[in-house]
Order: C-alpha cells, then sequence, then structure tokens
C-alpha cells in the first residue's frame, strides 16, 4: 500500500495531539533515515548541522536548493514523515520564506522549522515584528497546502546568547498567534525553563536534546509538559565520533580493535532497500 504525503501529514499531526511525548531522530541521508526507521522511530527530521557537514561545510553554509534535495532523498528513504529544519527560510523577507514553505512541500516534507536567527552578527535576532510576520507568511503558505503541514515557530534566544526566558516565552506566544503549530526555543538552561515556557504556550512544544548538561530524559521533558524532542546534531555528532575513533586508531597504531564494536555489512543491508 502506497503511504501519500497526505498520509504522512495525517501521521505527523497525529504524533502532535497524541498524549504522549514523542522523540523525532534527526538525520542526513537515505542511508541514516533507513536505519531510524528500522528502530522505530516515528518520524524524522533533518538538521542543518548535520546537513552542512554532509557537504563539507559549517552550520548555515547550506543554500536553499541543497538544503531541500537532501530532504527529497530523506523523504524517499521511508515511508515515515519528515520535517525540516531550514533555519531562517533561506531570506530575510516574508515572501521568502513562503516560497521556501511550498518549495519544502514540493520536496516531499510535510513540516519544518522556521527561526528568528538573521544570520547578521550585529543584530543576530531579528526584531520581534519581523519575525512574526515571517512566521504569518510561512504558515499562510502552509495553510495553502493540500495537506495539514506542520510549521514550527523557533526563537533562537537561548543559542544566541539572549538568555532572556520572558522575551522567549513572548516570542513563542507570538509565533502561535501568528499561526505556527509548533513551538521551539533549542538551548533552554533547566527543566524549571522548560515547564515555563510550556505552561505559557497553547501549541506543542519541541525540545531540542543534543547539548551536553542541558539534555534530559524522555520521562523528564514529558512531566515538564514537552510534546515533541528532537536531537539536532547529536545522532551525526555521535556517528562522526566513532569514524573518527576508528581513523585515528589507523593512522596512529596501524590497528583495526574498530572492527569488534563494528555493525556488519548484512546487518546494515537487512534495514536498507532491495
Amino acid at each position: 500500500m502506497t503511504v501519500t504525503q497526505a498520509d504522512k501529514a495525517q501521521q505527523f499531526r497525529a504524533l502532535h495531539e497524541a498524549p504522549d511525548a514523542f522523540v523525532i531522530a534527526n538525520v542526513w541521508d537515505g542511508g541514516s533515515a533507513r536505519m531510524m526507521a528500522g528502530l522505530g522511530f516515528a518520524a524524522l527530521a533533518t538538521s542543518s548541522g548535520a546537513s552542512a557537514g554532509l557537504l563539507g561545510r559549517r552550520d548555515g553554509r547550506v543554500t536553499r536548493n541543497e538544503a531541500l534535495g537532501q530532504a527529497r532523498v530523506i523523504c524517499d528513504a521511508t515511508d515515515l514523515p519528515v520535517s525540516a529544519d531550514l533555519e531562517k527560510g533561506f531570506g530575510d523577507a516574508p515572501e521568502i520564506v513562503a516560497e521556501t514553505i511550498r518549495l519544502a512541500a514540493e520536496a516531499g516534507l510535510v513540516g519544518c522549522s522556521i527561526e528568528d536567527a538573521s544570520g547578521n552578527p550585529d543584530a543576530p535576532i531579528y526584531d520581534l515584528a519581523q519575525a512574526t510576520a515571517r512566521i504569518a507568511a510561512a504558515a499562510a503558505a502552509a495553510r495553502a497546502l493540500p495537506f495539514p503541514f506542520t510549521l514550527t515557530g523557533r526563537t533562537e534566544n537561548f543559542l544566541r546568547g539572549r538568555l532572556d526566558l520572558d522575551d522567549t516565552i513572548r516570542r513563542l506566544k507570538a509565533y502561535e498567534a501568528a499561526g505556527a503549530d509548533a513551538l521551539m526555543a533549542p538551548g533552554l538552561p533547566d527543566l524549571e525553563a522548560v515547564r515555563a515556557v510550556c505552561g505559557a504556550v497553547g501549541k506543542p512544544f519541541n525540545f531540542m536534546a543534543g547539548i551536553k548538561g542541558k539534555s534530559f530524559t524522555v520521562a523528564a521533558l514529558a512531566a515538564a509538559g514537552v510534546k515533541r524532542i528532537s536531537l539536532a546534531t547529536s545522532l551525526y555528532r555521535a556517528a562522526m565520533t566513532a569514524f573518527l575513533d576508528a581513523a585515528n586508531e589507523v593512522s596512529n597504531k596501524g590497528e583495526f580493535s574498530f572492527l569488534d564494536r563494528c555493525v556488519t555489512t548484512p546487518e546494515l543491508n537487512k534495514l536498507m532497500r532491495i
């Protein structure tokens, strides 16, 4: 039975409406997508950092076409719903963000996040009026699609040096009012802050795990009111850690003990398409 994009969109929306919290696995190519599907994750997401690393670049240096090309490969790899980290929407103007939403849907995605980081070191966060207008344009484009595209409004305050919980909540509430279906504020310092955010907003909140010392258990996050837990670049970084450890062992010691810890090719093949 063919799973359509509309089916995936409904599956993704249902996860946000279910009573329990869920973890969305951030992947970077078709193989990692297949492996996470094989492990039983219910939904997948891209990561801007992992997408950049795949191309040998730093985070934030991927074009819209490149990001959506990678997303298309991931969407085609499994029948799971896929949401994308689309950074600031690849442009400042609301009209550009709206076009990014339309192109994201064409790539097979059923959701994405749009953040308020400007990329301008002198003013790293958009002012609230501009940030809200960008979310409103994205929401209008999402509503025009023939399926329920899940738009996440994301504030980068705590990742960009603005450690202001009140402003973070103010922004999330504005993005909610502008039409965001879910909300996100990476880098919150503790569970008390997570509880404050979740208690202040009405839409499902996505907690980003992956920061050492600021990542908590699924049970603790669910108890704090979190609905969705994303993993950012953490799976990619874990894979690269093993890659570097193995390569360093060969380069520095001339040994191959890492092979004793490796998954075998037949085991990997079981997760891949013929």
